[in-house]
């Protein structure tokens, strides 16, 4: 992706970013503890919270060295996360490789997850007094409210009554305001004026719940060969999607049912179940909705671009970062 006033290509960042993890990530004793933490650290992933943390300080003018700390702090909690969530579901891949509780077991990916949100406080005490409170306030709210998002998504699964305003509410709570808080740190960072630094939150979480809405959309109807995980994995699980939720509301009564059903059921042929499911989300215009909700979220993101003070180069490379976002098929 070209970029203009001097800032670095997205890879640039992804880079910079690794390459400082990887220095932090040393295993030390005891290695039961730290060594499931480097393992999930090194599993990958887009690294996007972290970049765009990065990208943001430069957006408002400052060296993104000055916020790698504050960048790493929202990639290790990102991460204790999912060892968490990969517990409570039970997951046996994380990335393609086994979860840490499955490699080691269940205690010790309780404990490493707890280290691994203490180490992401821990890296704020490089930065000076008033920016240190700051950045733990914005972090300490964004974290309590990613755990809110996992205990809706808990509560939905039992429940067949979920409206799509308490889904929006669930994925923003759950993905979106930890890319609108990694915005919001770098912008902090780089002393923006509160204005921009609450702009850029807002960028960054319409941003991060349209690219969740497009994950849902994927995940039914996205190329096998490029979308990195199992096409039809959602409907496999019974997971009350935007798409799902959607077509209950638009389908007629018979559709309405056998979707129903069909999210009742686990059946040995899963292929079958997908192609049907498939069907009734084209067929009620739950596909449509959906692509609709994913243009229009995105467009909010746009919108609050005109409020920043930066320069028009830069609006355009957030732009062009949040096309790039929306135009990816994995």
């Amino acid at each position: 992706m070209p970029y203009f006033c001097d800032m670095l290509s997205i890879e640039t960042y992804q880079q910079k970013f690794v390459e400082y993890l990887e220095e932090y990530s040393e295993v030390r004793d005891p290695k039961n503890l730290y060594e499931p933490i480097q393992y999930i650290l090194k599993l990958g992933g887009k690294r996007m919270r972290p970049v765009l943390t990065l990208m943001t300080s430069e957006i408002f003018n400052s060296d993104f060295k000055k916020s790698l700390n504050a960048a790493l702090s929202i990639e290790i909690f990102h991460n204790f996360s999912l060892v968490h969530d990969d517990i409570m579901d039970d997951a046996p891949l994380r990335r393609g490789q086994e979860t840490v509780h499955e490699k080691w077991d269940v205690n010790t990916g309780i404990l490493s997850g707890d280290a691994m949100l203490i180490m992401a406080y821990q890296l704020f005490e490089s930065y000076d007094d008033n920016m240190f409170r700051t950045l733990v306030e914005v972090f300490s709210k964004t974290a309590l409210e990613v755990c809110e998002g996992q205990q809706y998504d808990v509560d939905f699964e039992t429940r067949n009554d979920v409206t799509i305003p308490e889904y929006l509410k669930m994925i923003e709570y759950k993905t979106a305001v930890l890319v609108g808080a990694a915005m919001k740190m770098g912008a902090i960072v780089a002393e923006a004026s509160l204005e921009d630094q609450e702009s850029i939150y807002q960028f960054g979480k319409n941003l991060g719940i349209a690219f969740q809405l497009q994950d849902d959309y994927l995940d039914g109807f996205g190329d096998p060969k490029t979308f990195g995980k199992q096409v039809g994995g959602d409907i496999i699980e019974n997971k009350k999607t935007f798409l799902y939720i959607n077509a209950l509301k638009l389908s007629n009564t018979e559709d309405s049912e056998q979707l129903q059903h069909l999210f009742s059921i686990n059946p040995n042929n899963p292929e079958e179940k997908i192609e049907i499911a498939k069907q009734i989300f084209i067929e009620s215009g739950a596909v449509d909705a959906t692509k609709e909700a994913i243009k229009d979220y995105t467009k909010k993101a746009f919108n609050v671009l005109e409020t920043l003070h930066i320069s028009e180069d830069k609006k355009t490379v957030l732009k062009q970062f949040g096309e790039q976002l929306m135009n990816r098929k994995i």
